[in-house]
């Protein structure tokens, strides 16, 4: 299980809330950061996230963190007739709104303030969800992943994208010290928040995953787990399904 990282050390707030003050501080500059941060890669992790879902031919999608919609907007894509993007942050969402504004999808994509662990969401009503660079925010990460499958259909497809460590000489020290060093130093550079990409840097490098990750999924009750490294192991998908 993770540790309990938390943006703001001497808060009285609870991670929920200091998440989502967290990105009501830097979502002006959210998505130009994470091209930055990334070297622009996240998108074609995306892209493959996409793909996974286009082939279920989800009619609904909900997309969790969703954030300032990226991956809501790119689901548009599967021809999926509703896409609910689902994120605390409302500073988050406002900069989501008027991206899918200005792409027309404001009739397919809905963006709605809410907690990941306490859906307003019938039992079975997605066929798909999604979420990127997510669940290491999760305050309870089984109580959230509990909550998704409650509200994914059976058969339906889960897919989460999420940073990872990689294991493998050099990656694993040219890895370290970035998220160390560069990753905090570009963060305060461009952001408001001191602390924040200092929080994400920490909270990815504490973080579950690969098979640590697949074995909570399956603990949960998911079926069909899959974990898929991505460029050197510093991402990994993964994809489940539910009974």
């Amino acid at each position: 299980m993770s540790k309990n990282i938390t943006p703001y050390k001497n808060s009285d707030l609870g991670k929920k809330e200091q998440v989502a003050k967290m990105f009501d501080t830097i979502s002006g500059n959210y998505d130009n950061l994470n091209r930055v941060i990334s070297f622009g890669i996240d998108i074609k992790w995306r892209k493959k996230v996409l793909a996974l879902v286009a082939k279920t031919n989800p009619d609904t999608i909900l997309d969790i963190a969703t954030g300032t919609g990226d991956l809501a907007i790119l689901m548009a894509q599967t021809n999926a007739n509703k896409i609910i993007g689902l994120d605390i942050s409302e500073g988050m969402l406002e900069v989501g709104k008027k991206k899918i504004s200005s792409k027309n999808l404001s009739n397919t994509i809905e963006m709605i303030l809410g907690d990941s662990e306490n859906m307003p969401f019938e039992d079975n009503y997605f066929d798909a969800i999604t979420v990127a660079f997510g669940v290491r925010n999760f305050e309870t990460l089984e109580k959230g992943l509990k909550e998704i499958l409650r509200v994914l259909k059976p058969n339906g497809i889960f897919v989460i994208l999420e940073t990872s460590v990689p294991d493998k000489t050099p990656y694993k020290q040219g890895y370290n010290f970035y998220s160390k060093n560069i990753l905090p130093f570009i963060g305060k550079l461009f952001s408001n928040d001191k602390v924040a990409y200092g929080y994400l840097s920490e909270s990815a490098a504490s973080f579950p995953y690969g098979e640590a990750l697949n074995n909570i999924l399956r603990k949960v009750g998911f079926i069909d787990v899959l974990a898929m490294p991505q460029t050197f192991g510093v991402a990994t998908i993964y994809s489940a399904s539910k009974k």
